[in-house]
């Protein structure tokens, strides 16, 4: 099976792998035009490393509201859902934060 290109990654590659400078600066490129061309009042990123890998952070800061923008955006941060995340071990640790999404994007409507 051939895995799918992200935006971070636009070249499938057999296993997980960091892009290249040159791959990660063109993902995003890619994703600020996306935005900024959709015109949505929040973006939200699944997984804290991708989130800090967008913005070049050292730390992600956790979870939650983000003080960054893209294109106008608000940002706010889910950790990844999948069972693999030690990190937020159990489904209950996972789901608040997308509760507090959800409170996120209500308190702009």
């Amino acid at each position: 099976m051939t895995p799918a290109p992200s935006i971070f990654r636009p070249s499938p590659r057999p296993a997980p792998a960091e892009p290249s400078p040159g791959e990660g600066a063109a993902g995003r490129r890619t994703l600020a035009r996306k935005i900024a061309k959709l015109e949505p009042r929040e973006v939200c990123y699944v997984g804290l490393s991708l989130y800090q890998d967008y913005f070049r952070l050292p730390k992600s800061g956790g979870a939650g509201a983000k003080p960054e923008t893209i294109a106008g955006a608000r940002v706010f941060v889910v950790p990844n859902p999948s069972g693999l995340n030690a990190s937020f071990p159990g489904f209950a640790s996972k789901l608040v934060w997308f509760e507090a999404l959800r409170e996120f994007v209500v308190a702009t409507q």
